[in-house]
């Protein structure tokens, strides 16, 4: 008989190494699969533990492998060969490869902007904030990739806040990324300024479910302006950062960034943030 082929129960059996160069696959992924309950040989010899497949496990075999080499995770597979919700769990995986290319593609603009003009090296200024009276909405992001959810959802929140005039919103995040990222944002109801004598029944201190009313400190603060689209505003943390390590500066609590444009009106490349850190004098 062929060294590939056993008789084993029910007909005709491949060596595991056999099945594995037909279906273009390792023994280790093999194992890795079976062990995972993907795909289970037909018979394991009990006297020797060999492993062995029927031939009409190669069309599985061989659609694991391509949904593979699609970067479809091992988890997904399942879902997809059990047949029930293949399509819903395989538009789960498109969304999230859009998701991380439309990442790359920030990135890649973040690194042509340094190509093109050299490590960021934007002017500092140091200001005096007066105390503001805000309302709060916090979230908190699992890692850096979900900031821009946190954000969002604060946003949507603070938007049922009734005011009247202009208004102003500031992010509020921690200098130091560990993971979960507690984000907050601030909606400021004098976008020039505190309110001075603002009565403590002003509509909008009766903040809406899930917000709160708060006051953000006064004091001195290191500001640098970022002017461009909010994802390469990296750049602008690099030069605000730089200058208060190269100073002594001690940089504690959260870093504000204060957005003076409007996204829904102004294009990416002219949006106009100011970052802020508080400044404690050196010890």
């Amino acid at each position: 008989m062929n060294e590939d082929l056993e008789r084993g129960p029910g007909g005709d059996l491949m060596a595991i190494g056999r099945f594995a160069r037909l279906c273009r696959l390792s023994v280790k992924q093999l194992r890795n699969y079976a062990d995972l309950g993907l795909l289970v040989p037909a018979w394991v010899d009990p006297a020797t533990g060999y492993r062995y497949y029927r031939a009409g496990q190669a069309r599985e075999a061989l659609s694991i492998g391509l949904l593979r080499s699609l970067d479809v995770p091992l988890a997904v597979i399942g879902e997809v060969l059990s047949g029930t919700g293949a399509a819903r769990a395989l538009g789960r995986v498109r969304d999230d490869l859009e998701a991380e290319l439309a990442r790359r593609r920030r990135t890649l603009a973040t690194l042509e902007r340094v190509l093109a003009g050299g490590i960021p090296d934007a002017p500092v200024d140091v200001v005096v904030e007066p105390a503001r009276r805000v309302i709060l909405a916090r979230d908190v992001a699992a890692g850096v990739r979900d900031i821009g959810r946190a954000v969002s959802a604060c946003v949507a929140r603070l938007t049922e806040v009734s005011r009247d005039g202009p208004a102003r919103l500031i992010g509020l995040f921690p200098v130091e990324l560990d993971e979960p990222l507690p984000v907050t944002v601030a909606l400021d109801p004098a976008a020039d300024g505190d309110i001075p004598g603002a009565p403590a029944e002003a509509p909008w201190l009766r903040p809406p479910a899930g917000t709160s009313a708060d006051l953000l400190p006064a004091g001195r603060f290191a500001r640098v302006t970022h002017v461009g689209p909010y994802d390469q505003i990296t750049l602008a943390y690099h030069a605000l950062l730089a200058w208060c390590a190269e100073r002594g500066h001690p940089v504690r609590g959260t870093v504000r960034e204060v957005y003076l444009s409007d996204p829904a009106a102004t294009p990416p490349e002219r949006l106009v943030t100011d970052l802020m850190i508080r400044l404690e004098e050196p010890p």
